[in-house]
């Protein structure tokens, strides 16, 4: 049993799909580290400036450093509301001018003698970015170097940075869904070659083994090549079949016929009772064969011709005439009633009238066979959308319980009785073939048993 796997199409737009999705995860990183940086970057001037502000505010007055904080300084940090502010100023000794006492940063002062350092720290528990700067003091009194750090809590450059990353992330996420949707659209138009090769197959008549004539792109040339000489090599293997049967039918009809002439020339007469009796069994054994080859010759035929016939529409009424002109033989006892009823409107059907004919002929045979005791009917109605063709006998009929068997190959409610239980297995195979139904109805005072084939009658406007 073939299990069914994704489609292709799915296949290919999901491995799109990851690809887009690495894709956006990279930019989204990247995104976020320029976002990160941008803030930084932005925040960490307004800290440079403000600290550069304070330490040219530093004066010296009576030989003493004096910090004149100058608002504009506070004003540029203030565009971050949501953050603190820290900060100090340290004399060249040591002490600490204004601001917090225990402000510090992890490098040593020296080191901002150069410029501007800026660090990531923590002060009262909060992450904080530290600004640290120095300026030397002319003053030959005093000598040395004055140092200023500001440190700044980081509430607005992560707000800063989600912000950035959220609309960048607007952004890939549109550029993705639209990079899909395209991708989509586009694996879809190349995929288009596949569909019309499927439809192509699908709009094959059952018996057209012909090679296919379409332009495929250059990948599917393989796959249609296969198909093809899958086609050619089933065209053979067909062709052999036909050719067994149409041997097998001549090569068995005809020393089975010339064995049932040599029975017949044997003279009863000169022979004992006993070797009568012999001669009668070896009789009728010769015909019960001759009839079962026939049957399995026309099984195979049927099945054959539905796999390469082509179906046309019939006259329900004309197949179920010429099919019991075939089955009622002209030895019949006289005192069996044998009739056939028709309708006077034309029931068409679409079907192979070989096959049909072949059908009909089986269930007609079955009945003289095995159920008719003196009446046989044979009679074609209309039901609503259906075609039926009715053969009712006088005989004791099957039982219910064994319906569902009697259609499987040799399986017969007649065993013993020269019955091989393929009659009802072609009318059944047929019936299935044309879309019908094989069916039976059970004897009643008023009524035999009766055997039913049903089928659909092929509508006016598709006639």
């Amino acid at each position: 049993m073939q299990r069914t796997k994704p489609s292709l199409f799915s296949r290919l737009v999901l491995r799109v799909a990851l690809v887009l999705a690495g894709g956006a995860a990279v930019l989204m990183t990247a995104a976020w580290l320029y976002a990160r940086a941008a803030a930084d970057e932005a925040y960490d001037r307004l800290l440079q400036g403000a600290a550069i502000q304070i330490l040219d505010s530093l004066v010296i007055e009576d030989g003493k450093i004096a910090v004149n904080l100058p608002p504009s300084a506070f004003e540029l940090l203030g565009l971050a509301p949501r953050d603190r502010i820290f900060y100090r100023v340290i004399a060249p000794d040591g002490k600490t001018l204004t601001g917090y006492d225990d402000l510090a940063a992890s490098t040593d002062k020296e080191h901002s003698l150069n410029g501007l350092l800026l660090e990531t720290s923590r002060y009262r528990g909060q992450p904080v970015r530290l600004v640290q700067t120095s300026r030397a003091i002319s003053d030959p009194s005093i000598g040395g170097w004055a140092h200023v750090l500001i440190a700044q809590t980081t509430e607005a450059r992560q707000a800063l940075t989600t912000e950035l990353t959220t609309r960048a992330l607007i952004l890939v996420m549109i550029m993705s869904l639209l990079a899909l949707a395209g991708t989509v659209l586009a694996v879809r138009y190349s995929l288009r070659p596949l569909d019309a090769l499927g439809a192509t197959l699908r709009r094959r008549d059952s018996q057209d083994l012909t090679p296919l004539a379409v332009d495929v792109p250059r990948e599917l040339a393989p796959f249609v090549d296969s198909i093809n000489h899958f086609m050619r090599r089933l065209d053979e293997r067909l062709k052999l079949l036909q050719r067994f049967i149409a041997d097998s039918a001549h090569q068995i009809r005809t020393p089975l016929t010339a064995l049932s002439a040599q029975v017949s020339l044997i003279d009863e007469e000169a022979l004992s009772e006993a070797n009568r009796r012999h001669l009668s069994r070896v009789r009728n054994r010769t015909t019960e064969l001759a009839r079962f080859t026939t049957q399995l010759l026309n099984h195979a035929m049927v099945i054959h011709r539905f796999d390469s016939a082509q179906l046309s529409p019939l006259d329900l009424t004309d197949v179920a005439r010429k099919a019991f002109r075939a089955a009622v033989p002209i030895t019949i006892d006289p005192d069996t009633v044998v009739s056939f009823e028709a309708p006077d409107e034309t029931l068409t059907i679409l079907g192979d009238g070989l096959s049909l004919r072949e059908a009909i002929v089986n269930i007609i045979d079955n009945s003289l066979r095995h159920g008719t005791l003196s009446k046989l009917e044979v009679r074609v109605t209309k039901r609503g959308d259906f075609g039926l063709v009715e053969v009712e006998d006088d005989g004791p009929g099957i039982p219910p319980a064994d319906w569902s068997h009697v259609t499987q190959r040799f399986v017969s409610s007649k065993s013993g009785e020269g019955s091989s239980g393929l009659g009802f297995a072609i009318a059944s195979e047929v019936a299935g073939a044309l879309r019908g139904a094989l069916s039976f109805r059970e004897k009643t005072p008023d009524r035999g048993f009766t055997v039913v084939l049903e089928l659909p009658l092929l509508r006016r406007e598709n006639a």
